[in-house]
């Protein structure tokens, strides 16, 4: 996770965290422009993440919930002030899986990588304060689809689609075979995994994250690692890691469908 020293902390920092945070040294470790993310040096570190009012909500929500199961960062913070939201955890022991301790061993990586999401996908649902993420993500699907928004350039070959046609087939086809009967990280990628060592961490990054279907935590799973090592050489090493008997190669070519609409 990479993170730039800044030499004063920014102006914009609502008031109510000043005692906390004004006097320790503070680092930028932003790494989309939807969102700003701080690194303070202090109590073990702290992040503040900031971004338009009301996108926040559900990331704090479903950190608390991941929390509460140990498998998540503690929520210090929310609220919404200025037009923004203001998000406060406790930083985590370790660093997260794009580091060269574990990208520097991708066999080892990989299996952790599917026996981390296949007890993820293990846990009990009781209490998550989403329900039902597979409706929520086929509207959003489909309401990308209708304004055109297509790009199947950022997904392994082995996903991809050669048109926006022939991908919203397949999902027409397929769709209503998608449950929300599984707990889902949501964004399931390196950079959201924690590891101190070869020891779970955390994860975080977790709003998009809710009760739906595991096939969207394994296409992004797959995706991660031809990403990040360059390669797609483990994809199927990662499915046998999970373990196959949980995996319907239809339902990934669906979500493959679902993703390249954004």
């Amino acid at each position: 996770m990479k993170k730039t020293r800044l030499t004063n902390i920014p102006k914009d920092i609502p008031e109510r965290l000043l005692p906390l945070l004004s006097e320790a040294p503070v680092w930028d470790s932003s790494c989309s422009p939807e969102a700003r993310v701080l690194f303070f040096e202090r109590d073990g570190g702290i992040y503040l993440k900031s971004a338009e009012v009301g996108t926040l909500s559900r990331e704090a929500e479903m950190t608390r919930f991941f929390h509460l199961r140990g498998m998540g960062t503690e929520v210090l913070d929310y609220f919404s002030e200025g037009g923004k939201d203001w998000f406060l955890t406790a930083a985590v022991k370790g660093e997260d899986l794009t580091h060269e301790f574990y990208t520097s061993d991708p066999k080892r990586l990989s299996d952790t990588l599917a026996e981390r999401l296949r007890l993820l996908h293990e846990c009990s649902t009781v209490g998550c304060p989403v329900s039902d993420h597979t409706s929520e993500y086929l509207a959003r699907v489909e309401e990308n689809y209708r304004t055109g928004n297509y790009d199947s350039s950022h997904f392994p070959d082995s996903f991809g689609y050669t048109s926006a046609k022939e991908a919203w087939e397949v999902l027409e086809k397929n769709r209503h075979l998608l449950k929300s009967d599984t707990l889902l990280h949501g964004d399931y990628c390196l950079p959201n995994v924690m590891y101190n060592g070869w020891e779970f961490s955390s994860f975080i990054d977790v709003g998009n994250g809710g009760i739906g279907d595991r096939h969207v935590d394994l296409f992004w799973g797959a995706w991660t690692l031809s990403f990040n090592l360059h390669t797609d050489a483990y994809r199927n090493r990662f499915f046998d890691a999970y373990g196959r008997d949980r995996i319907d190669e239809e339902l990934l070519r669906t979500v493959a469908a679902a993703e390249v609409f954004g």
